[in-house]
């Protein structure tokens, strides 16, 4: 698992701002067909885009003949579209994301699923908040996304495919390659793949754990035998790896947070790492095999002896917001968090405490990133 630097530098720090307007001359479309109300309000959005003259293509289409692309596929198929439209509730949105962050794309979720983090809008503002796309009158918030370099391309073992589609569409393929060779590029093979929430690595066999090495930056900090490892992002801190115990991250850190799940060991705390570090996850010798999922996808399963690195992405998600995010309304809300009963029965707190407007000088400051 020692290997050189490679130099990814991880995304930029810019922040969550007001979008310039940008020129929308096709929509891709995402749509959870199980639900009427998201087949219902996808209707809507092609009748809005058929009034402006919008051309507006449906992708990531699940059928029996049909089998899922790769992220770059879908998205020349449907035109390369300027903005990826999601209807459905997180799931949906992760599978437009994917094809967005491809294309270069801007996304929109509407909700109509059951929690619905990423998703934006309520289905009835919904042609308020395409033509506030359209006008460029939205905020744009960056996320961080992560990628792979893997000790040999991803491939799923032969029968997988039958039980992975059984209630949930078709499986995506393995990831493909991107160019270069493990010696062009100094260490591992690069794969074409991009995880906005996270990177799973679990055990398949129901009765054999999960034996990982966990290294940072090429350097052992333990091995595990666990169900699962979980590297998430910031954004993904709010799905699996919370699940498992894990911490809740405001959404524009730049941040891995990784979460073993079961581990039998004493040390079972999740690590919040900087995204310039790099996670990598060593499959020892005699573990059971081990399934490698991005953002709830199987993608691929590790042998004794393979590993991969995880390490944040040049490339960013960029979700479009009708407002400025206050992701702890949202936490607040999602979760259906209720305050201690001792301390209601002390006094009702106010929805809004901000007693310092305008900041003092001493207070005015824009945080540790300041120029």
């Amino acid at each position: 698992m020692t290997a050189p630097e490679d130099g990814a530098q991880g995304p930029a720090r810019d922040r969550t701002g007001a979008a310039a307007p940008r020129e929308i001359a096709r929509i891709g479309l995402v749509v959870h067909e199980g639900k009427p109300a998201a087949r219902a309000a996808a209707q809507r959005v092609r009748d809005w885009s058929a009034a402006r003259g919008v051309p507006c293509a449906d992708i990531d289409v699940w059928s029996e003949s049909d089998a899922r692309r790769p992220a770059h596929e879908e998205a020349a198929l449907a035109g390369n579209p300027d903005l990826v439209v999601t209807v459905g509730g997180d799931g949906t949105f992760l599978r437009g994301a994917r094809v967005a962050a491809a294309a270069g794309a801007l996304v929109l979720g509407v909700d109509v699923g059951r929690v619905g983090f990423l998703t934006e809008v309520e289905v009835d503002r919904l042609e308020e908040a395409l033509q506030a796309v359209l006008d460029g009158e939205v905020v744009l918030d960056a996320r961080m996304m992560l990628t792979l370099r893997a000790s040999r391309p991803l491939v799923l073992p032969r029968g997988m495919d039958a039980l992975l589609k059984f209630g949930r569409g078709p499986a995506l393929p393995s990831p493909s390659v991107r160019p270069g060779t493990a010696e062009e590029v100094g260490w591992g093979v690069p794969l074409d793949v991009l995880a906005l929430n996270d990177v799973v690595f679990e055990k398949l066999a129901r009765d054999r754990q999960a034996s990982l090495a966990l290294y940072v930056d090429g350097r052992l900090f333990a091995s595990y035998s666990a169900d699962a490892l979980v590297v998430s992002t910031a954004t993904g801190s709010t799905a699996y790896s919370f699940a498992a115990g894990g911490p809740v991250l405001s959404p524009d850190l730049e941040a891995l947070v990784f979460t073993p799940v079961a581990p039998h060991m004493v040390f079972n705390r999740s690590l919040v790492l900087s995204a310039q570090h790099r996670i990598g996850v060593l499959v020892l010798g005699r573990s059971g095999q081990v399934a490698v999922s991005v953002d709830g996808q199987l993608r691929g399963v590790l042998d004794p002896g393979d590993w991969v690195s995880v390490y944040g992405a040049t490339q960013r998600s960029e979700l479009v917001r009708l407002d400025q995010p206050h992701f702890l309304d949202r936490v607040r809300s999602r979760f259906g968090l209720s305050d201690a009963r001792a301390a209601v029965a002390d006094g009702e707190a106010p929805m809004v405490y901000d007693p310092l407007e305008p900041l003092p000088p001493d207070l005015a400051h824009p945080g540790p990133t300041a120029g």
